[in-house]
């Protein structure tokens, strides 16, 4: 049998030397293993569709949430979100070795910072297999060796991928070790790589509050997280109703089973009545149940699918087809709320009064705060940063969306010309 511990080890060790490498490869040759990469996936695309085929199977008979069934698939969409994903990574500029913010100081010395590296990221993420190429392509970029512990769920899909991650490493003459993927389900491996210092730099975790908050308890490795995402759209009373319409759709329904997906709506009182029935009747279409407080549930009498609002409901992430809706007297009221009950993760307003916008984004205390638009863009890859890591609504050292940049970290350097300390 194998040994857990001593083999998440040889993996630790293995990622550290290959980390060194990585952080001395030129910008052009960490490019090539991207582009070469991403021909692969679209090469293999049957293959990768057939790896995930198994793993779509053993998901229904295991009776997996329809949350994660939709988060496991790889439609032809993803796929080509991950081949354009990174080729858009290659185009971005190289963060690694940049330096800035030089100045003179009196001593003659000059001062500046480098962008360099954080060593070896390790992630860890249930179903979305997507994030295999997400986070190998991001750390691959950046300079960083990664170490991937895909869900059980995903395992035939993630394998198919790590062999394709290999071949575009190998091809660019990389260390096959920059990019390793956990080949192990047991539970075991989280345990041993969130306890590794010596070897991890950062863990990632990707997944449900279960594995957020098991990570919180047991790691010995920073944390760039996010525990959940209680996101929320406020209505504004100087709303355009043309637009307010389609985003409170949007990001309810596009898709359920998101961080970035609305789970609570607010309607300021002036406009409460005018809104709320045109709501519903888009949300009728997609079955939508709406928990409403005593105002919104008076509007919204008939809705085939109301039902009374507990104040649990403004703390909870349902993942599915389930929105909570309140009426607030206006701006005072909705910021209020949110920074009461929000995860931090993404809130939007939909206002056409300035005002009212700056205040919103100023004042919400959250990663992503938007103004007329889905909470479904927080994501990196419609951010421009060719795909993301994961999201953070921590406020070190990463938040919101972590693409390049967070993946690096700045040390100073110094340029001197024989300078001593007086």
């Amino acid at each position: 049998m194998m040994n857990i511990t001593e083999h998440m080890h040889s993996l630790g060790r293995n990622a550290r030397a290959a980390s060194r490498a990585m952080a001395r490869a030129d910008g052009a040759t960490r490019n090539r293993a991207l582009l070469l990469i991403a021909d692969a996936i679209e090469r293999d695309a049957d293959l990768l569709r057939a790896a995930n085929g198994l793993d779509m199977e053993a998901a229904r008979a295991g009776g997996l949430e329809p949350a994660l069934l939709d988060r496991l698939a790889l439609s032809d969409a993803a796929i080509d979100t991950m081949v354009a994903g990174l080729r858009q990574i290659v185009g971005l500029p190289d963060p690694v070795g940049e330096i800035t913010n030089m100045k003179s100081r009196p001593s003659g010395i000059q001062v500046g910072q480098m962008r360099v590296p954080l060593g070896v990221i390790g992630i860890i993420y249930e179903a979305r297999p997507n994030v295999t190429v997400d986070a190998a392509g991001l750390c691959i970029k950046s300079g960083n060796a990664a170490i991937l512990r895909g869900g059980s769920e995903a395992i035939h899909c993630n394998r198919a991928l790590a062999k394709l991650v290999s071949e575009g490493l190998s091809g660019a003459g990389l260390p096959l070790d920059a990019v390793q993927v956990v080949d192990t389900t047991d539970r075991a491996a989280v345990g041993a790589l969130i306890t590794m210092p010596q070897y991890v730099d950062v863990i990632v975790p990707r997944g449900g509050k279960g594995l957020i908050a098991r990570l919180m308890d047991e790691a010995t490795v920073p944390m760039i997280k996010h525990l959940d995402g209680i996101c929320h759209v406020y209505i504004d009373g100087k709303a355009d109703i043309a637009k307010a319409l389609p985003v409170a759709f949007n990001a309810k329904c596009h898709r359920y089973g998101t961080c970035n997906t609305m789970e609570t709506l607010l309607v300021a009182r002036s406009v409460a009545p005018t809104v709320l029935p045109q709501l519903a009747e888009l949300y009728k279409t997609k079955e939508v149940e709406l928990r409403a407080d005593a105002e919104a549930h008076a509007i919204l009498a008939g809705y085939p699918w109301l039902v009374h609002a507990t104040e649990q409901d403004w703390s909870t992430e349902y993942l599915a087809p389930i929105l909570a809706i309140r009426i607030v007297e206006g701006l005072d009221a909705a910021i209020d709320h949110i920074n009461t009950w929000s995860s931090k993760h993404t809130e939007a307003i939909i206002t056409e009064d300035y005002s009212a916008a700056l205040r919103f984004l100023r004042e919400v205390d959250s990663a992503s705060v938007m103004v007329n638009a889905s909470t479904r863009f927080a994501d990196g890859f419609e951010y421009g940063l060719g795909a993301e890591i994961g999201i953070s609504n921590d406020k070190l050292h990463a938040r919101g969306p972590v693409g390049l940049e967070g993946l690096t970290s700045l040390k100073y350097v110094v340029f001197g010309h024989g300078e001593v300390r007086t």
